[in-house]
């Protein structure tokens, strides 16, 4: 055991909300010391948490890989540009996403260096109260105590199991697994229609699985604003995905080589389908483990997260938590902005975070992204509201793509004209977003982004147009 090392601030955990809060603490002045368990293949550190190693990060690579494949499979020929021969090479794809996630561990890790932050490869925990701060033991290599007076709790999340059928990684799998599936099975299944199911199923339907997905819910993504949904349900069918909504899963089979899940449609139908590999995906859950929080009294709900206020303090003096740990979406960049605004707390200031202008984005193809309001909450809350809508097949860029299958949607205030919600289901939603938060952000209406310029041609003319659409004046639909 070390001598104990003594620090202003610990951020407990290295992903997004962790490593980047570490980062603006010591911008400030802090002497800083982050702490991640995360190991690469070599047992060495790969800070980044479950958004790089498997999440987010290895996501994207592999849905980009495998879009390239199916473009060249089907797309190419129509721009004329024939593939004689086209074959898969899943090791090598595999490879890249291996690549592009040690890429960016070893930012972090430079990132650190950069800015004076202390790093210490472990598992950290609580140990006690001491000297108006807290003492934090690391689990790792090499065992150490640090003394601090405050500390972020920034611990992240787990996939969450169904009951019944435990992660296996190899036939059962959770995000981790299905990143690293060493063969494209011929049948796959997915339970749970949401973000990760909806992107993982499209990476292997796209490489040569027939994927079926199984939601237990009646309605297909219900926090996405309805009309998007359906269109982004027509969408993914006509590509080849089997999805069944209103499922209730019974029992789960897995016989090591296959597994059978046996399930009641939406009609109350008994079902049985046999899969090669099956992915859960039912949601996360906080990840508290091994945080030894009843050392201090640190104060969990009944769910798990750590209890926090608005601006993400726990119940303890000085201890902050942040992203999937604490209520609120289990986002990354969300996480991100709530470990910006814990570090300027600290120095005094004056921390900001608007959840109601936190873009969400699934990254299928097509994208569907999206900020503020449904027109269902809308209706839900009786509040008057004008809509506006236009095609992507009405756009010069996106017929140059070759790629015109969404639309824009706007919901403005029916009598202030102010921005409530901006949906996209289309090509490169996640880019064409931030116009929409930039505006809301500060409180722009509708008539604001249909007199603003935007470039010709470009996929962005698809959002001031959706502006003009609330006005009913568009001009090119």
């Amino acid at each position: 055991m070390s001598d104990t090392k003594k620090f202003d601030v610990v951020v407990i955990g290295g992903g997004p909300g962790g490593y980047i809060a570490a980062i603006r603490a010591a911008q400030l002045g802090f002497q800083v010391a982050c702490i991640d368990e995360w190991k690469n293949e070599k047992g060495g550190p790969a800070p980044g948490g479950t958004c790089t190693n498997v999440g987010c990060i290895p996501s994207k690579a592999l849905l980009q890989s495998s879009e390239h494949f199916e473009h060249a499979g089907h797309a190419f020929k129509e721009h004329g540009i024939d593939v004689a021969g086209l074959s898969l090479n899943l090791p090598q794809m595999l490879k890249r996403k291996k690549t592009v996630v040690d890429q960016n561990n070893q930012g972090i890790l430079f990132l650190f260096k950069k800015n004076k932050v202390s790093f210490f490869h472990g598992r950290g925990s609580f140990a006690g109260a001491a000297d108006g701060g807290y003492t934090i033991n690391v689990a790792g290599a090499s065992n150490e105590t640090l003394q601090t007076k405050h500390v972020v709790v920034a611990t992240g999340s787990n996939a969450r199991e169904l009951p019944g059928a435990p992660f296996d990684e190899k036939v059962i799998l959770s995000n981790d697994g299905a990143l690293a599936i060493d063969a494209v099975p011929a049948n796959l299944g997915v339970i749970g229609a949401g973000v990760i199911g909806l992107e993982m199923g499209s990476v292997w339907r796209r490489l040569g699985a027939k994927v079926t997905v199984l939601e237990g819910l009646p309605t297909f993504l219900g926090a996405v604003d309805e009309q998007i949904a359906k269109e982004a349900h027509k969408l993914f069918t006509k590509q080849g995905l089997a999805i069944s909504l209103g499922c209730k899963i019974g029992k789960i089979t897995n016989d090591g080589k296959s597994v059978t899940v046996e399930y009641a449609d939406d009609k109350g139908a008994e079902q049985k389908a046999v899969f090669d590999k099956l992915i859960i995906s039912i949601g996360r859950v906080p990840n508290t483990i091994g945080l030894n929080g009843d050392a201090v009294g640190l104060k969990l709900d009944e769910r798990g997260f750590v209890v926090v206020d608005d601006e993400c303090k726990t119940n303890l003096p000085n201890v902050w938590a942040v992203g999937d740990v604490v209520r609120g979406p289990m986002l990354a960049h969300k996480a991100e902005e709530e470990g910006v605004a814990v570090a300027e707390r600290i120095a005094g200031q004056h921390g900001h975070v608007n959840f109601n202008t936190i873009p969400w984005v699934i990254y299928t193809s097509p994208e569907i992204a999206w900020v503020g309001k449904t027109e269902q909450a809308l209706k839900a809350e009786g509040r008057a509201y004008k809509a506006g809508t236009f095609p992507f097949m009405a756009n010069g860029r996106a017929r140059a793509l070759g790629d015109t299958s969404g639309m824009v949607k706007f919901l403005a205030d029916a009598t202030t004209d102010e921005i409530l919600g901006v949906h996209i289901v289309g090509p490169m939603a996640s880019e064409l977003i931030s116009e929409a938060v930039v505006a809301m952000e500060f409180r722009a209406s509708s008539e604001d982004i249909a007199r603003i310029c935007h470039a010709h041609p470009s996929l962005s003319e698809a959002t001031k147009e959706a502006a003009l659409a609330v006005d009913k004046r568009s001009l090119n639909f």
